[in-house]
């Protein structure tokens, strides 16, 4: 064995280092047919080439000279293709591979069943005598205690007849072949004389069972221990001297503070000893468990206070508007004793917060700045739709988009459309605002933008100012883009390089809202008596319009249009319900009955997965859309119409305002777990800013408030707007 184990591990088998010099080709898993028309077979670790071998013998001539070269000692050798060589292979690494596909040891000095070797280690008992002189343990001489048992066991089974005799011996296997064939008399008997209520109700049977015994009631739980009770108690837990002898003097332990206890202080745990009153206070409590009756009362002990929601402090869901803190005065003609100043009917804040723009019933938009309540741009609105885009409108050569117009001209000489809605671009690099007055849209450029925003701004609104043709059919008779001539102003930023009104989008029938998309690339306008054209959708960037909807909505006009934050969704209110659209594919996703008389505002949380609607019923109505298509819940704090309602792009708060001159701040937190419902908390009324103007002075019905409210985007703060023409801005102070 000695001798066949020196050739164990003569045999290195190991691939790794066969190739040292790196010679060797190196393609990997590359087919060689794809060398075919090549003059080498790859390349080596070095990057060169591996040529092809000089010989082209075929596989049938290197078998014939394999057979001649047996006897003449020449050697064996083994085609590599990979490398192109002949490899030489000895007689031994034959034997090897014989054996490996054998399935046996690779090494024929492997000896696969040795001889066994007794190998021997301990103590044999028998041959070291251990424990040979240790008597028998006394339990071997007694009976076995479990065969009893089972004795004891099987003779109460006879008595109760579950067994017999013939179970015992053997002679039958199963006593329910027995009970089967024969029945059981014994227990036939008892089931029969045993007597049975007739109505067999669980309660009853229940009670039926514990009335001939007690009821188990657990024994109160003695009170936790206090700090007195403690080995190192605080100073005030330790008596002195005056207080122990009062302590003797009481007769009865249960006068003392802490009854028979002493508080004591010791240094450590481990020298705290018995407590001598143990075995004492221990009697004592099963001496007055046993004397004290207990009885079992079932009582429905409900606080009432439990039965309404526990609603956290105002104080600490804070920060939210609060007090008033800025008032803006807007410009008005005061040579007339009856002269009042316009009526503010819509608001938006720019981007940053640095600037809004409001809206007026005299025509004119203001750009305002926040910090320090200075005017710093106006235009009138109402005078450039009527003259502008007007003639703008009859080069067009449109004849019932002209008669339109003529009419409205008309009309407008009479009266000054005001400015209904407004949205500054959403988008921190788009520096437009976009306006509805009368029966046109106004895109205006504000020219508060840095360098970069300048230009982008200018190369948005470049398609706009060249009077696009509508490519779309139906959106042409429905709209028309118009530029307007842009007069020399003074920008308010020195990089800006327009400002002011810059196209006018004008439409046949009034127009009720603007809006813009997050991204602020399209925006929709809202006529409501525009029938199917009702709804429009504008992309800036092309200058481009589509119609929506190829028929009216249901349900009466639209009243307000949303995007949705995220998805291609828009919200179209009517009177009464909410249709989610899908735009991408053009169909219906969902309806939201609101279960209002007629809507007045909308607005869809940043997530986009809730959604507020306002009503002229003074209903303000949250819908969860992952919930159901009903309302989720219905807020009635308002005591007429509510005219906006609006959600924090950044804090969660929520606001809404009315005809009754309010203005109600929510806590809205909304979790991204589907199994927690939103928080609603409401934390503020703002009250006495704004007056109630046309009121009626028999009844006090009737009015205008406060129209609307603005977020600011970046501060828990809150613009808001009335009829009385004030602006307020509300802060947390």
């Amino acid at each position: 064995p000695n001798s066949k184990a020196v050739w164990l591990h003569t045999d290195d088998l190991s691939s790794d280092d066969e190739d040292e010099e790196g010679t060797q080709n190196r393609i990997g898993r590359v087919p060689l047919h794809w060398y075919d028309d090549y003059d080498h077979l790859g390349y080596n670790s070095h990057g060169t080439k591996v040529s092809k071998p000089s010989d082209t013998t075929d596989l049938l001539d290197a078998a014939i000279s394999q057979e001649d070269g047996k006897g003449s000692g020449k050697p064996l050798t083994v085609y590599d293709a990979l490398n192109g060589i002949h490899v030489p292979v000895d007689p031994r690494q034959l034997e090897l591979i014989r054996r490996i596909q054998g399935g046996a040891y690779a090494h024929p000095e492997h000896d696969a069943n040795p001889d066994l070797i007794d190998y021997f280690s301990g103590v044999n008992p028998e041959i070291s005598g251990i424990h040979s002189n240790r008597y028998e343990p006394k339990a071997r001489f007694q009976p076995s205690k479990y065969e009893r048992l089972l004795v004891k066991k099987y003779l109460h089974r006879l008595n109760c007849g579950s067994v017999n005799m013939d179970f015992l011996t053997g002679k039958v296997r199963d006593m329910n072949d027995v009970i089967g064939k024969h029945g059981n008399p014994k227990k036939e008997e008892r089931l029969s004389d045993a007597p049975r209520m007739i109505w067999a109700a669980e309660d009853e049977d229940e009670l039926f069972l514990r009335k001939n015994r007690p009821m188990h009631i657990a024994a109160p739980k003695p009170p936790p221990p206090g700090h007195a009770e403690s080995y190192n108690p605080s100073e005030e837990y330790l008596p002195d001297g005056e207080e122990l002898e009062e302590w003797k003097g009481l007769e009865n332990s249960k006068d003392r503070p802490h009854g028979l206890l002493v508080p004591k202080k010791f240094s450590s745990l481990r020298a705290v000893g018995a407590y001598e009153f143990s075995v004492r206070e221990r009697f004592e409590r099963c001496l007055d468990l046993y004397l004290c009756p207990r009885l079992m009362k079932r009582r429905l002990n409900i606080d009432p206070e439990s039965l309404v929601p526990s609603l956290p402090k105002a104080s600490d869901l804070r920060p939210f508007p609060t007090a008033q803190c800025i008032q803006y005065d807007t410009p008005y003609d005061k040579s007339s004793p009856d002269s009042k100043p316009p009526m503010i009917r819509c608001i938006s804040a720019s981007p940053d917060g640095q600037f809004f723009a409001s809206g007026a019933s005299d025509g004119y938009v203001r750009v305002w700045e926040v910090a320090t309540g200075r005017l710093l741009k106006s235009w009138n609105i109402a005078e450039l739709v009527g003259t502008d885009a007007v003639n703008d409108a009859a080069s067009a050569g449109d004849a019932n988009m002209e008669e339109t117009k003529k009419d409205e001209e008309c009309s407008k000489k009479k009266t000054i459309p005001p400015v209904v809605s407004m949205q500054w671009n959403p988008n921190p690099t788009h520096h437009v605002l976009l306006a509805a007055c009368g029966n046109c849209a106004v895109l205006i450029a504000t020219g508060t933008g840095n360098a970069d925003d300048s230009l982008v701004t200018e190369a948005l609104l470049s398609p706009s100012t060249m009077s696009p043709k509508q490519t779309n059919p139906k959106a042409a008779k429905a709209v028309s883009w118009h530029s307007v001539a842009i007069p020399k102003e003074t920008p308010l930023s020195a990089y800006a390089l327009q400002t002011g009104p810059v196209s006018v989008l004008r439409t046949p029938h009034e127009m009720t809202q603007v809006t813009f998309h997050r991204r602020g690339d399209y925006f929709s306008t809202l006529t409501p008596k525009g029938g199917a054209a009702s709804v429009l959708i504008h992309q800036l960037s092309k200058g481009q319009s589509q119609q929506p909807f190829g028929k009216a909505s249901k349900g009466g006009n639209v009243q307000v249009v949303k995007f949705h934050p995220n998805k291609p969704f828009l919200f179209v209110a009517n009177l009464t319900a909410v249709r989610v659209y899908n735009l991408m594919k053009q169909n219906m996703v969902k309806r939201l009955v609101s279960g209002c008389k007629w809507i007045s505002t909308m607005d869809v949380h940043p997530s986009g997965d809730h959604v507020i609607v306002g009503s002229l019923d003074r209903r303000m109505v949250w819908f969860d859309l992952d919930l159901s298509s009903t309302p989720y819940k219905t807020l009635k704090y308002h005591e007429r119409a509510i005219r906006n309602a609006q959600f924090h792009p950044r804090y969660p708060l929520m606001s809404s305002c009315s005809d009754d001159g309010t203005i109600h701040i929510f806590h809205s937190t909304v979790y991204t777990d589907l199994m927690r419902n939103p928080f609603i908390v409401p934390v503020k009324v703002l009250r006495n800013g704004h007056d109630i103007v046309n009121k009626s002075t028999i009844n006090g019905a009737g009015g205008l408030g406060v129209l609307s409210c603005e977020f600011h985007p970046t501060q828990p703060w809150l613009f808001s707007v009335g009829a009385d023409g004030k602006i307020i801005l509300y802060q947390d102070i």
